[in-house]
C-alpha cells in the first residue's frame, strides 16, 4: 500500500492551533501486518468523516510490518472522541496483541502550517 495522501475532512480555521498525533506501529508477524492492512479502510472512512479532524495520512511498509499514522485535530478531545468510537475503537483493541512495538507523539502547531510533513513526524517518533 502506498502512502495515503493528506486528506482534509474539515478545513481548519486560520490562525488557530492544531493538535497533531503521530504513531508508529510494528507488528509481530506478517499475519498482523495483513490484519492491519485489512482493517485500514474502515478506520480511514471514519477519519474522513470525523468531527474535528483537520487532516490525516497513513504510510505503510507491510513487508517491514511497519505502519505510521499522522493526523491533525481541532483539539485533544476531538482526537480522543475519534479514538474511542466508531471503527477505530474495536480495531485498535483487536490489533493490540499483534503489535511488537508502538510509539506515539503529540504536539501542537499553528493550523496555517498544515499539512505536517512525514520527516517531522518521524523525527518526533524516534526522539
Amino acid at each position: 500500500m502506498p502512502t495515503l495522501p493528506w486528506t482534509v475532512p474539515n478545513t481548519p480555521p486560520q490562525a488557530t492551533e492544531a493538535h497533531i498525533f503521530a504513531s508508529r506501529f510494528e507488528t509481530k508477524t506478517f499475519w498482523g501486518a495483513l490484519k492491519f492492512l485489512a482493517l485500514t479502510p474502515g478506520v480511514w472512512r471514519q477519519v474522513s468523516k470525523a468531527p474535528g479532524a483537520y487532516g490525516a495520512t497513513l504510510k505503510a511498509q507491510p513487508l517491514k510490518r511497519t505502519f505510521w499514522t499522522l493526523s491533525a485535530w481541532e483539539s485533544a478531545d476531538a482526537l480522543k472522541t475519534f479514538a474511542r468510537s466508531g471503527t477505530h475503537a474495536p480495531t485498535s483493541r483487536g490489533l493490540a496483541t499483534e503489535m511488537r512495538d508502538v510509539k506515539f507523539a503529540t504536539w501542537t502547531v499553528p493550523s496555517d502550517s498544515l499539512p505536517i510533513r512525514w520527516p517531522d513526524a518521524q523525527s518526533r517518533l524516534t526522539s
